[in-house]
Formats: C-alpha cells, sequence, structure tokens
C-alpha cells in the first residue's frame, strides 16, 4: 500500500512530460494518490488544443488521473469553477500542488530595472498571487491536515544573474507561503515550497537553465545536478502525511548548490596549473 492511498488532490501547472509538476504527480500516482490536473487554456482558434494535448498525452492510461481541465489563474471565475468540478469529483482534497509562473519574454531577458509596468505586474499576478488566489477557492474543500506546495527558485532568495524579474517573483511567492503556513495553520492545513536546482523543463529553457546546468555541477556539494526523479519524490513526501509535522519550509533539491558561500571546487579548475 502507497503512502498516498486513499488521497485526492489538485496538480495545477503540468505544461509537458518534463515539467517539475508532472515528476510530483507521478509519484503520488505511484504510491496511490488521485489526481485532477489543470491544464492553460488554448485559443479558440486552436482545434488541435495543443495545451490540453500536452497534458492528456502525459495523464492517458493513468487510471488516477481522473480528470484534467483548463484553468486561467488570472480569472477567479476560472479558479472557482475548477474548484467546483473538483468538489464533484473528490469532495475533499488531501494536497494541492501549484506549480504556476509566467513572464513575458522580453521582460524575462532584460535586466530587472528595465521590466515594463505591465510585465512586471502580470509576471507577479501569476507566479505569485495565484498561489493565494488558488489557496483561497481550495479551502473549502482541502481536508484537516491537507497539504499545500508550491515551486520556487534559489533565485527569489540570492540574486541570480538572468533571472531577472522571475527572481523578484519567487521572492514573493515564498513570503506567500509564510503568511499562508500562519493563517492556514489553525486548521491543520500545511504549506511548503520545494526549491529545485536546474532542470530541462519548457519554463527553465526560458530562464536559461541550459547554462546554470554546468555551473551547478562543478559548484554544488555533490557534484552532480538532480533529476526530476528526485524532485518529484521530495515535492510528493512534503505534500503527504509523511511530513505532517513540516510547515513553513522551503526545501532545497539541488544537490546542496544553495549552501556554498563561494565557488568551490571550481576555484580549481580556474587557477592556472602548474
Amino acid at each position: 500500500m502507497g503512502y498516498f492511498e486513499g488521497k485526492t488532490g489538485l496538480i495545477l501547472g503540468v505544461a509537458n512530460d518534463r515539467s517539475i509538476a508532472w515528476a510530483v504527480a507521478q509519484e503520488i500516482m505511484a504510491q496511490g494518490g488521485a489526481c485532477g490536473f489543470s491544464h492553460l487554456p488554448d485559443r479558440p482558434d486552436d482545434e488541435k488544443q495543443k495545451n490540453r494535448r500536452r497534458v492528456t498525452k502525459c495523464t492517458d492510461g493513468q487510471p488516477l488521473a481522473k480528470f484534467v481541465l483548463p484553468l486561467d489563474v488570472q480569472r477567479d471565475e476560472d479558479i472557482a469553477r475548477f474548484m467546483e468540478h473538483a468538489g464533484r469529483e473528490f469532495g475533499k482534497i488531501d494536497f494541492l500542488l501549484h506549480s504556476i509562473a509566467f513572464a513575458d519574454r522580453d521582460d524575462l531577458t532584460r535586466d530587472t530595472i528595465e521590466a515594463s509596468r505591465s510585465g512586471f505586474k502580470m509576471a507577479m499576478e501569476i507566479s505569485a498571487y495565484s498561489l493565494l488566489a488558488v489557496a483561497r477557492a481550495a479551502r473549502p474543500l482541502l481536508r484537516e491536515e491537507a497539504s499545500i506546495l508550491t515551486m520556487t527558485y534559489f533565485g527569489g532568495e540570492k540574486c541570480v544573474p538572468g533571472y531577472n524579474v522571475m527572481g523578484v517573483c519567487k521572492a514573493a511567492l515564498d513570503a506567500c507561503v509564510r503568511y499562508l503556513t500562519y493563517e492556514l495553520g489553525p486548521s491543520r492545513i500545511r504549506v511548503n515550497a520545494v526549491s529545485a536546482g536546474p532542470l530541462k523543463t519548457l519554463a527553465g529553457s526560458a530562464a536559461g537553465v541550459g547554462d546554470m546546468l554546468s555551473l551547478y555541477e562543478k559548484v554544488a556539494p555533490l557534484g552532480r545536478n538532480v533529476t526530476h526523479e528526485e524532485v518529484g519524490r521530495a515535492g510528493a513526501f512534503l505534500l503527504s502525511p509523511l511530513a505532517s509535522g513540516i510547515t513553513g519550509e522551503i526545501l532545497h533539491v539541488d544537490a546542496g548548490y544553495n549552501v556554498m558561500g563561494s565557488p568551490g571546487r571550481l576555484l580549481n579548475l580556474l587557477r592556472p596549473q602548474a
């Protein structure tokens, strides 16, 4: 019997089979948990429904993937409609994964000081405020001792050149985790975040993850990058009853990169050889 046996919950933010959210969902379903999924809404003129197809390509054939529905987190009525469906399908839920972030590429690739006002507002709304919005809408569905998890990144704690405006959004997201932890605590609802090292994902490609992979491999104490499976297991753990005493935490799954105060062994490669 798996540690999610009899549990139900929502997975928000799967884009394709390389998404961190999908890695978490796979571990949950492997451990017996039933999941409802969201996908980015498709344009009305997109007959192929590309966003939906990318997600259903993952979920098709998965008996514990109970539904796949569009969700626009910028629209409260969309969030309410999604939660109403979840309530009809599951009644109550035990877990909620929020893995949603977005910034316009023009704003993401320019220096933070050059971010447009409209782009900043959109990035903050989708990447940080949406956690508050979905948690509020899901609150009537959440069982006592349910768990909420979001995905953050080290660029919200320290300056990571190239991460730019998204780093500001992740800092706000981290603060949202702390305040939700306090406010939902009396209901025994836990709120945590996973801060993953760079992974090859759709979102990561927009943030220049390719350049980060070689850096992490050389600087991280373990001397390697992490895998989707490792991040998926860590995320599932925090959403599970196994982590019943953990709330308000940012769990770094980055091979130890975040503890380093210098480039570490990378210095050996930079020193002139005798």
